[in-house]
């Protein structure tokens, strides 16, 4: 594969689209907003600015790919740079003579004719030259040939496009990989249209993770209905077997976006004798066998408008194309498909059907998010399955993530719960109990018309489940321990006794500042460091300490990190130490001390480390209260953008070593009391907690309490 520098690319218009603002940097470069305006000023071969607009300074965009491709600064590899410097040209020359929708059908055209023809298109012919040979490849004019014809001006946009073309496909791996950034690039290209009721990349990577694409056996026949722009029918083809076979069939209302689907199903060598994309919304399953797997995200439509029957009748029409064995993947208004619904109506009756033959397998409300261009569309997942008779089991999967943020973990965690409820033919496997989901009878969603379908249905058997069984004895360990605790409190075993009295006048305290401690090395300042949100879970080996941790707005060990990520990924991390002070000034001062160590720390947070030989010593929670009072005079104000002070410039008394063994021993006592109170505390939630799961799931009653008179309604 060629490789190219952005500095060769010869078809920059000169046009303001070129001029990039910080906020741009940072987003070409993947990384924080600040970090631009830190490498401006720390690193003098940082290109200088251009002009300034309203105040903002602005950048050759040439200018700053060539540096961050030749200093690997960023988080954006060179060839993605390049591509984006390609894709900025691009956007240079949309015009209103060049709409977005004629630009982005040359180009795709362009790419996908250098990959029929597996050459250059800018090999220096005229453009004419470049349209016979388009003509030659579709004389039917069914997918590249009328867009190329399209282009005003065609022999100076033309070659220049053509040039475009070539670049895009050097800088990616393949002419599918370009195609799909130019695709990527709709809405800043202004062609919002085209991504307006496309699902979220990491939504259609999850439908093609849950449709267990990959199990299906070589030549398998793959439907996409409402194809749009070809996201789903593109990542089922990503997520198959490398050299599958599979025939791939679609369909969509309109025109254009059929031929847009062609040219990029063609790019990732998907050729005519496997590829039927359909003009309106049938399937060509009487030609090509009907599919072992269809994969559909129902078109949007507004709320007020919505009908629930008419959707489920094109969801019903949808389950005409199975046959024995086959499965569908359908995403969909969870209003319609998971939310309750009006009893004994059509829509009601019509959802309920779907039960009795055993088609549904699995209903999952999807967090919100789904739609980039929807932020109010709330939807679900249907998984359908026609199977033998004699092979029914009459259980559905019913999973909640609504409340779930819309991450890759999450839809990870999602699409493995599925796999395995699928490759267990749909039965319960007992080594695995899904998460946010629950394994219930289809007949027993059936008795409660209109209820919606949710994991509060559960069924007698899963109110023999371990989680539930132990529940009573877990309320049972909670209620002995706060007793224990009560104990604790009432005995002799926490005394806090400060005595404490005026300061004489002839002892004045001395006085220092953390930067002097700093430079007489009685403390030392180790950085936090920068992880990855998705990285950071409940459980795991490490817990990490971030700003909300410190601040104690989130319990500390709430997050945690696993040791092998830890260990590929940010094996340059420092641990703290028994003793460290982690203090944070954003968004306000605070300060913890870990007294057991073994924590990371996370960026702004970072690191004051007491030394064992500092002479005269500083005790950990001395400095941290002091370090608390001092921070207090000199707050952040409304408005401001920080505090008055730099922690290193906070004032602190330098106490004497016996007085500071007596506040350290006070101090001690105070955070022994606090911890006792912070267990009841603890112990309080977690009992609160396992009671309303159970009472909501209705496992658990409550015996009338002893010193209650009233009578409770066991009905």
């Amino acid at each position: 594969m060629a490789t190219h520098t952005a500095s060769k690319t010869p078809i920059l218009p000169e046009s303001p689209a070129w001029r990039m603002t910080y906020a741009e940097i940072a987003a070409l470069a993947k990384v924080q907003r600040p970090v631009p305006t830190t490498w401006a000023r720390r690193h003098p071969d940082f290109p200088a600015p251009v002009t300034h607009e309203d105040g903002r300074p602005l950048f050759d965009a040439r200018a700053v790919v060539d540096w961050l491709a030749s200093t690997g600064r960023g988080n954006t590899d060179a060839r993605r740079l390049r591509a984006e410097l390609a894709l900025h040209t691009l956007a240079a020359w949309r015009t209103p003579a060049l709409p977005a929708s004629v630009l982005i059908g040359a180009l795709t055209s362009l790419l996908c004719l250098h990959q029929q023809l597996d050459a250059p298109v800018s090999d220096g012919r005229p453009w004419d030259t470049v349209l016979d040979r388009a003509a030659d490849l579709d004389p039917d004019d069914r997918f590249l040939l009328s867009e190329l014809r399209a282009l005003p001006d065609p022999h100076r946009t033309g070659p220049a496009l053509a040039h475009l073309a070539d670049e895009l496909i050097d800088a990616a791996y393949n002419p599918a990989e370009a195609f799909d950034w130019v695709l990527q690039a709709r809405p800043r290209l202004g062609s919002r249209d085209l991504a307006a009721d496309e699902p979220a990349p990491a939504v259609v990577r999850a439908l093609a993770a849950l449709s267990g694409i990959d199990t299906l056996d070589e030549g398998s026949v793959i439907a996409v209905p409402h194809a749009r722009t070809g996201d789903l029918l593109a990542a089922l083809h990503d997520h198959a077997a490398e050299d599958s076979g599979h025939v791939y069939l679609a369909a969509d209302r309109d025109p254009a976006r059929v031929r847009l689907v062609r040219r990029r199903m063609l790019v990732r060598g998907v050729y005519e004798f496997r590829l039927d994309v359909a003009d309106g919304d049938e399937l060509t399953a009487d030609e090509w066998g009907y599919p072992n797997l269809l994969v559909c995200a129902l078109p949007y439509q507004a709320a007020e408008t919505r009908d629930p029957k008419t959707v489920l009748d094109q969801v019903a029409a949808l389950t005409d194309y199975l046959d024995t064995g086959s499965t569908a993947i359908v995403l969909g208004p969870a209003d319609v498909l998971t939310g309750p619904l009006a009893r004994h109506g059509d829509a009601d009756r019509l959802r309920r059907s779907f039960l009795k033959p055993g088609l549904l397998k699995a209903a999952i409300s999807l967090p919100d998010g789904a739609y980039a261009y929807r932020p109010g569309y709330r939807t679900a997942v249907w998984v359908l399955a026609r199977v033998p008779e004699a092979e029914r089991t009459g259980l559905v999967l019913l999973a909640d993530y609504s409340a779930q943020p819309l991450t890759e973990p999450a839809l990870d965690t999602l699409a493995e719960d599925l796999a395995i409820w699928r490759t267990s033919g749909w039965k319960r496997d007992p080594r695995h109990e899904p998460r946010h989901a629950a394994i219930v009878h289809g007949t027993d969603l059936d008795d409660h018309p209109g209820a919606a379908f949710t994991p509060q249905h559960r069924t007698l058997t899963s109110r023999h489940t371990r989680t539930v069984v132990e529940r009573p004895a877990v309320i049972a360990d909670l209620e002995r321990r706060l007793t224990d605790l009560q104990a604790r409190a009432r005995t002799a075993e926490l005394r806090l006794r400060a005595q404490a009295e005026l300061r004489p006048e002839a002892r004045p305290v001395r006085r220092t500042s953390v930067a002097r401690l700093l430079r007489t090395r009685r403390l030392r300042r180790r950085p936090g460091h920068r992880f990855a949100p998705e990285h950071l879970t409940p459980e795991g080996h490490y817990p990490v300490l971030t700003p909300e941790e410190i601040l104690g707005t989130a319990r500390i060990g709430a997050r945690r990190m696993d040791r092998g990520i830890f260990l590929t990924a940010y094996g340059h991390a420092q641990f703290t130490e028994p003793g460290d002070l982690v203090v944070t000034a954003h968004p306000h001062f605070g300060v913890y001390v870990d007294t057991e160590g073994v924590s990371l720390v996370a960026a702004p947070a970072r690191i004051l480390r007491v030394p064992r030989d500092a002479d005269p010593p500083v005790r950990p929670r001395v400095l941290a209260a002091l370090l608390r009072a001092a921070a207090a005079e000199h707050a952040r104000t409304s408005g401001a953008v920080r505090a008055s002070r730099r922690i290193e410039d906070l004032v602190i008394p330098d106490l004497s070593r016996a007085e500071a063994d007596l506040y350290e021993a006070v101090l001690a006592e105070i955070e022994g009391r606090a911890a006792l109170l912070r267990e009841q505390t603890a112990a309080l939630d977690d009992l609160t907690r396992v009671m309303a799961a159970g009472m909501a799931d209705g496992t658990l009653t409550i015996q009338q309490l002893p010193h209650t008179t009233a009578d409770i309604d066991t009905h």
